[in-house]
């Protein structure tokens, strides 16, 4: 496990996007693991001003999303795929054919679970898969449990998720309550994984996460077992491990 402790979030999002593009150059035809949330929007916006800099070329990359709400159509605005369409899809040469996300609205998400996992197999894995870290410990939808889930799954949000959530929302009430996650095995064989968190609020879940044992009801402290972790955090986010 690397940990790169850098000034701030703007830091933080040029450091990390660093090592996305610098995938992206390496191996054009990469296939990205990507997260949603406010952290990454800063990486993001990076990879679109290299990529108008004519320094990165999307065309042949493909893209894996971690997770989606249950329930929402594409065209909400808080569905995973329209985040990820207005910060990064519609930006860049992204071809559409080369974009996947969980499809929340299957009538059958078990089969959406099992399609989706098939998707990242015949993919051959993910080469870099991009991650935060929820105030509870979850990397994508895993939620803490007795157990690490192995693959994609269907989860049940927990309150604080839905509490952490509900600013997205013009009531609480409109939160959806499960969502479709790759599980922490399908997250755990991707080739290099890197997390990014800023923040006084990530403090104590990153001290929890990566100085202390690994703990289902942390999840994200499996990833200490990983070849090829790199945590890239602000000093506030850090501010209380002896890094």
């Amino acid at each position: 496990m690397r940990i790169i402790k850098v000034r701030d979030y703007q830091d933080m999002s040029r450091k990390a996007a660093n090592v996305l593009s610098a995938q992206i150059i390496l191996k054009p035809n990469c296939v990205l693991g990507l997260a949603t949330g406010s952290t990454p929007i800063g990486l993001y916006d990076q990879l679109v001003d290299w990529y108008g800099k004519g320094d990165l070329d999307f065309a042949l990359v493909k893209t894996v999303n971690l997770d989606e709400y249950v329930g929402l159509p594409a065209y909400n605005d808080q569905s995973y795929i329209y985040f990820m369409e207005k910060h990064l899809y519609s930006r860049v040469n992204l071809d559409p054919q080369n974009v996947n996300i969980p499809n929340g609205m299957n009538a059958d998400p078990q089969a959406e679970c099992r399609r989706y996992e098939k998707i990242i197999d015949d993919l051959g894995g993910i080469d870099l898969q991009l991650l935060g870290i929820g105030n509870n410990g979850h990397i994508g939808f895993n939620e803490p449990d007795n157990i690490f889930y192995r693959k994609t799954h269907v989860v049940d949000l927990t309150e604080s998720t839905i509490e952490a959530n509900k600013r997205f929302f013009e009531d609480v009430s409109m939160v959806p309550r499960q969502a479709i996650t790759m599980g922490v095995g399908t997250i755990m064989q991707a080739k290099k994984i890197v997390m990014i968190a800023n923040g006084e609020g990530k403090a104590p879940i990153v001290k929890e996460a990566f100085s202390k044992e690994i703990n289902p009801l942390i999840p994200a402290s499996i990833l200490q077992l990983h070849p090829d972790f790199t945590l890239i955090a602000d000093e506030a986010a850090l501010s209380l491990m002896d890094v």
